[in-house]
């Protein structure tokens, strides 16, 4: 079931050469000065809903993250247009709104965020509903290894093994650093896998779907390992024990 709605136009994407030559801005905003920094920032906020662009996912803020996005435009989703499908192999297809996920029991964790590309945000409190309590209402079924992730940009995707989906530490996430997911940071729900770098984590969080076997994600298929651990040797060591 496609949670979009029939009148958004699929996110254009952006090569992967553009957006390593665009990452030169988060440097310059590094070394800025905070004013000058928050009222670049502030300017390109207001005229994000005219750029096409995507270079304002392209800024760190004030709090260290560095916007990212793969799209060149990402439609915005509300409390009244949201959804969240889960589906593939389960017995209990369903659909979220966002409410009905404000209303599941949430977990609140406080992680370091570490990004493949170096920088790292020590101490981020994420909250939201364990990926865990969706699969076991959806009915999981016997055949099932795996759970791959679309996202409302119309481009970005990610899996993970049903084991990893299946963590403690990995949320459905609705509120990062004790505010209401904004846009730029992927919400209003993002995928959180805390013990991996967090391209795993994909923002704009449309679809859940219960597969037979890992498929790589847009970034993997650009070279990116599938298994992500921070600080292990991707793809050959085992899962974390802390």
């Amino acid at each position: 079931m496609n949670s979009e709605q029939p009148d958004e136009q699929r996110g254009k994407p952006i090569g992967r050469r553009v957006l390593l030559g665009t990452l030169g801005l988060g440097a310059l905003g590094v070394v800025t000065a905070p004013t000058l920094q928050r009222g670049l920032e502030s300017f390109l906020a207001s005229a994000s809903d005219k750029d096409p662009t995507g270079l304002t996912d392209l800024l760190p803020n004030g709090g260290g993250f560095r916007y990212y996005s793969v799209a060149s435009s990402v439609p915005r989703k509300d409390a009244t247009t949201y959804r969240l499908t889960v589906d593939g192999l389960v017995d209990h297809p369903r659909t979220y709104t966002l409410p009905e996920l404000r209303a599941l029991p949430q977990t609140r964790l406080v992680r370091d965020v570490q990004c493949v590309t170096g920088w790292r945000v020590p101490d981020t409190p994420f909250e939201g509903v364990r990926l865990s309590r969706l699969l076991d209402a959806a009915g999981v079924r016997r055949e099932a290894g795996a759970v791959r992730f679309t996202c409302f940009d119309g481009t970005y995707t990610e899996s993970l093994t049903l084991d990893q989906a299946r963590r403690a530490d990995v949320l459905v996430a609705l509120r990062m650093q004790d505010k209401d997911l904004g846009h730029a940071h992927g919400g209003p729900v993002r995928l959180y896998v805390a013990p991996m770098y967090f391209y795993k984590s994909a923002k704009w969080l449309s679809g859940i779907t219960v597969t037979k076997k890992v498929k790589p994600g847009y970034w993997e298929e650009r070279g990116y390992d599938v298994d992500a651990w921070v600080g292990r040797s991707n793809g050959r060591d085992d899962e974390p024990t802390t």
